[in-house]
């Protein structure tokens, strides 16, 4: 038996915000992040609309880029004070995944970090509050998912928090808020919906309702992706539907490696001043992964099935001339997007990035541990090739050095 759980209700299209003033209750948590909803004004738009639903409103306001445990035990000691029936997270993936984890203690304040991460046993929510997910980027999807990504800086271990009890009841899909994103956002977040979709036609835990969600939001990021970073509002619009779907698809296909391998070396270099960007991981990390999980006969038909849709080859052409058509056609975006294809450049002068870049020593030493992390990753049990721990750390190594993948 599977399960395939969506939100409740989805508000989509220009002007959806306004939703928030059918909502019922007493008191509304509004978790947001660090300043451009409320800079553009969609923040004071969302607090007006629950007050005229006659909701008294309170701000939890500050969550940082890739929330940190820290942020989410303070967000939840808030809720407990302040009781809301109503959670309300604005903003990127970050302040949506935050405020799901916040939502987890404020419902069960003794539980501990490590339980919320145990995969699918959350115990059930909504006895104290219901959550409405509010995207301004079109990339994580979170807004429909199962999933919430936590920082442990004290380990350097970004963890998934998978349980479909914190799906939010309601999303809103409105896409003036992701008309205001800068363009390596729009770039960034772009890569991460495009492998979800790919992540999640390929899952061994695909099926007949995730594969057309996935296979459509391909086709879409294809038409739109390069167009809505390079300023084509029209597309940007589309692109805020595409990464929808492809978060549909994967909150219920699940994922792969990439995101595995995401999760495990985003905050592993904090200390020497290179986070690496999630949807920029992703998308240096996805033709590799490819090129490995190719080598099963299932996962390359797959493959290649995304590469006829897209109308990369012939559809006479081999699959594994189509696999590599898809591979090459993935770099050739992260070309027009100005995301490098490996972290050795990552942060380099070809790649401006204020943080600085992953030194190969460093990386080196610890590549081991992030290889055994990476393979313990919540997404790992869903890729269609399983790794072993020296097969991922050449494969990490490959996405290192950008040399080819041949074994």
């Amino acid at each position: 038996m599977a399960r395939f759980t969506l939100p409740r209700d989805l508000y989509h299209g220009k002007g959806s915000l306004e939703a928030l003033k059918t909502f019922t209750g007493k008191k509304a948590m509004v978790c947001v992040g660090g300043g451009s909803m409320k800079k553009f004004g969609f923040l004071d738009r969302a607090v007006s609309y629950l007050e005229e639903a006659g909701m008294e409103v309170k701000l939890f306001e500050g969550i940082e880029p890739d929330p940190s445990v820290e942020t989410v035990m303070a967000g939840a000691e808030a809720m407990l004070a302040f009781e809301p029936d109503w959670i309300i997270a604005i903003g990127g993936g970050s302040p949506i995944d935050a405020a799901k984890a916040m939502w987890i203690k404020y419902e069960y304040p003794k539980i501990k970090f490590k339980d919320m991460c145990k995969v699918f046993g959350i115990p059930p929510l909504r006895r104290k509050a219901r959550f409405c997910a509010i995207s301004s980027t079109s990339g994580t999807a979170t807004e429909v998912t199962a999933f919430s990504i936590i920082t442990d800086y004290s380990k350097g271990i970004k963890y998934p928090i998978a349980d479909f009890e914190i799906t939010p009841d309601v999303a809103i899909v409105d896409p003036e808020l992701a008309e205001t994103m800068p363009k390596k956002l729009v770039a960034h977040t772009g890569m991460d919906a495009m492998t979800h979709a790919v992540e999640a036609y390929v899952s061994t835990a695909n099926c007949d309702y995730t594969d057309p969600l996935a296979l459509h939001s391909i086709k879409m990021i294809q038409s739109d992706l390069v167009d809505s970073y390079n300023g084509d509002m029209a597309a940007r619009d589309r692109m805020h539907n595409a990464q929808c779907l492809a978060g549909m698809a994967f909150s219920n296909a699940l994922l792969g490696i990439v995101h595995s391998m995401a999760h495990k070396t985003g905050a592993a270099f904090d200390d020497y001043g290179a986070h690496i960007i999630h949807g920029a991981a992703n998308a240096m990390y996805l033709p590799k992964v490819i090129a490995f999980n190719a080598k099963n006969l299932t996962a390359r038909k797959r493959y290649a099935k995304i590469a006829d849709e897209m109308s990369l080859t012939n559809k006479s052409a081999s699959d594994s001339e189509k696999v590599k058509a898809l591979i090459a056609y993935l770099r050739k975006m992260n070309d027009d997007l100005n995301i490098p294809h490996c972290i050795k450049n990552y942060g380099a002068d070809s790649y401006p990035c204020e943080k600085g870049f992953v030194p190969e020593e460093v990386f080196l030493e610890r590549l081991h541990d992030i290889a055994v992390n990476a393979i313990g990753d919540a997404c790992t049990g869903s890729n269609p090739r399983r790794p072993k721990v020296e097969e991922m750390e050449k494969l990490l190594k490959c996405c290192y050095y950008d040399t080819e993948v041949d074994f």
